[in-house]
């Protein structure tokens, strides 16, 4: 209930973090605000062909195509292929920081419902060669978009700021993995460990607003996939037969238990199961019925608690099926990724600059983190110097969003749901946010 109020009145209930703080900047506003706007129409452009044109994770070759052009043609140097589809584009402008600004690029396995001329209507295969419809549903199109518009400005403004900036087009952050790919392959290529890590992720509040917080902003998350191992047999005799589903469908519910039995109920994870894959006819038992899993968590302990209790109850479910050992099932972890904590220091030198970008109290606070997760903060996991801040900004059209909290709603759409929806005002808004809070690192 807390959770869903303070959500709700986000927009009343506005307290800027770092307020106090005199952030001593020559940064010209009105400068980033009209260049931002004039590059609009350019930008609406490639975002609606990112949009119609959607990859799924490291299938990403159109639109890591069309990041490499783009940042080419801006004097960039360029390297692509890094993490199977990955891009980094290196900009070097005399002594200072060394700041990496990312956007990933891979798109959701969901039906577009959206309604728009532009809507998606792509399908393809997926690596379990299954069909299934495509959609940027989260907002990476708008993510590379915004990329494409703050490299421009970067070098548009590079009198007024000194330093290496270094762009990544990331593939394949929906599923994980992306981030590890690219962070394990290009500093071993000459890509300078960044002293800064800066992104921007889309929410589904109004234009205009952003919420940018230190500490824990985002869970950390696992994928994988359990299978549990039966005997095979005509549907008219489960007794000699084995039946994975039915020990499958039992585990289903016994994981919930984890959470509800297991965990402090002061503290925050989730048990996901996303998908059952098993069988092909009404008439035969399968020999073998797989779990796909998600698991959120904020510490360690409480993923160890999730994980063991998987084991324990998929072990107990063979016992009780009276399977040998050879039998039992098995688990395949997959990605993994660490809950995203924003520098303290990096965010309270970027909020009061970025708050003079806007108008007073457009840094929504008192949001609690969220359990969606990312995989941003891997590209420098295992780099101790360097510190990052990823911030959300809104992307809803405010007279929609207004509707929708008057309805008692908290947003007027979810990430990756068929109708979510970037209004193109966001473009514009989000290229003099990302532009100023580079800026803003570097000096």
């Amino acid at each position: 209930m807390i959770k869903i109020k303070i959500a709700v009145l986000c927009f009343s209930f506005l307290i800027p973090l770092g307020s106090s703080i005199m952030a001593q900047s020559s940064i010209d506003y009105k400068k980033v605000k009209s260049l931002s706007n004039a590059d609009k129409h350019r930008l609406e452009i490639i975002f609606k062909d990112i949009h119609q044109n959607p990859e799924l994770a490291f299938m990403e070759v159109r639109t890591a195509t069309i990041v490499a052009k783009e940042l080419k043609n801006l004097g960039y140097e360029v390297t692509t292929g890094i993490g199977k589809t990955g891009v980094v584009a290196i900009l070097k402008n005399g002594e200072g920081p060394i700041v990496m600004y990312r956007a990933d690029m891979d798109c959701n396995a969901v039906k577009e419902t959206t309604g728009l001329p532009y809507a998606s209507t792509k399908t393809t295969k997926n690596a379990d060669g299954i069909e299934v419809p495509l959609a940027h549903l989260c907002g990476h199109d708008l993510h590379v978009t915004w990329m494409l518009g703050v490299a421009k400005l970067m070098v548009t403004l590079k009198k007024e700021w000194k330093g290496t900036l270094i762009m990544i087009g990331q593939p394949s952050e929906e599923p994980g993995g992306g981030a590890d790919a690219m962070a394990a392959e290009m500093y071993t290529k000459g890509v300078p460990v960044p002293d800064y890590l800066l992104g921007m992720h889309t929410a589904p509040v109004a234009v205009g607003y952003y919420l940018n917080a230190y500490g824990d902003r985002m869970a950390g998350a696992d994928q994988l996939d359990v299978t549990f191992n039966g005997i095979g047999g005509h549907g008219s005799t489960p007794n000699v037969a084995k039946d994975p589903i039915v020990m499958a469908a039992n585990a289903i519910l016994q994981y919930q238990t984890i959470i509800s039995r297991n965990l402090d109920p002061q503290k925050a994870a989730v048990v996901t199961v996303g998908a059952i894959n098993a069988g092909v006819d009404n008439n035969v038992i399968p020999s073998s019925a797989t779990l796909k899993l998600n698991l959120r968590w904020f510490n360690q302990e409480d993923r160890n608690l999730m994980i063991n209790g998987i084991k324990r109850i998929n072990e107990g479910i063979a016992y009780a099926n009276n399977l040998p050992k050879e039998l039992y099932p098995t688990i395949n972890m997959k990605q993994f990724v660490i809950p995203l904590k924003n520098d303290k220091g990096m965010v309270e030198k970027l909020n009061p600059i970025l708050e003079k970008l806007v108008e007073p109290g457009k840094n929504i606070q008192g949001m609690p983190a969220t359990m969606g997760s990312e995989d941003f903060q891997h590209l420098i996991k295992d780099q101790p110097k360097a510190v990052y801040d990823y911030i959300l900004v809104g992307i809803a059209n405010p007279e929609i969003t207004a509707k929708a909290n008057k309805e008692g709603k908290m947003f007027p759409f979810y990430n990756h749901n068929g109708d979510f929806q970037v209004d193109l005002t966001a473009i514009p808004f989000g290229v003099a946010m990302g532009t100023t809070a580079l800026l803003g690192t570097f000096n």
